[in-house]
């Protein structure tokens, strides 16, 4: 049989987190009183998929559920799809530190999880996206820079609260390597 480059497993966890993703970004969109930013609680679903499942399902899911979220608003606004797949990338690159899927996400790890999920949303949301808005769209630099900020500051206390929480509570599902004893 052929190596596969990417796992069914992890394929089914693509649609179903950019499906997540699209719900809560289109149906539970908190306005945060910056024009076209909002408290975004689907972030945490993003960031909890890409650090068990990795940089492709975290780009995906990011790219994906973005995607379909703005087609449903009239318009793709590319700038912010490229930040989001640019965000779950970086979350996914450090998914063997936070040990979720091992059932080992402690202090330690929710420490690693946030510090990380805290420096990809400065780098997503405080650079990529509104750099693109400026590259793109020919946007005012006040503007984007304080809508990123904004984003920025909401996703990281939105994944500090909920999504550790989520991977808290699915690392708790596991069983730890080891910890089965015959008697």
């Amino acid at each position: 049989m052929a190596n596969r480059f990417i796992s069914v497993r992890t394929v089914v966890a693509i649609g179903i987190g950019a499906a997540l993703l699209f719900v809560l970004m289109r149906f539970l969109a908190i306005p945060s009183g910056v024009p076209n930013t909002n408290l975004n609680l689907g972030i945490a679903i993003l960031t909890v998929f890409g650090a068990i499942f990795g940089p492709i399902a975290g780009i995906l899911i990011g790219f994906i559920g973005h995607t379909l979220t703005d087609l449903t608003w009239g318009g793709v606004w590319w700038s912010w799809v490229i930040a989001d797949a640019i965000y779950g990338l970086l979350i996914g690159l450090f998914w063997k530190f936070y040990r979720i899927e091992e059932g080992r996400f402690g202090i330690k790890e929710a420490i690693i999880f946030n510090g990380i999920q805290i420096l990809s949303n400065i780098a997503a949301w405080a650079f990529v996206a509104p750099t693109l808005d400026i590259l793109i769209y020919k946007e005012p630099a006040e503007k984007v820079f304080l809508q990123g900020l904004v984003a920025g500051g909401l996703n990281s206390a939105v994944v500090l609260i909920l999504g550790t929480l989520l991977a808290l509570g699915y690392s708790r599902t596991k069983v730890k390597a080891g910890s089965l004893k015959s008697e």
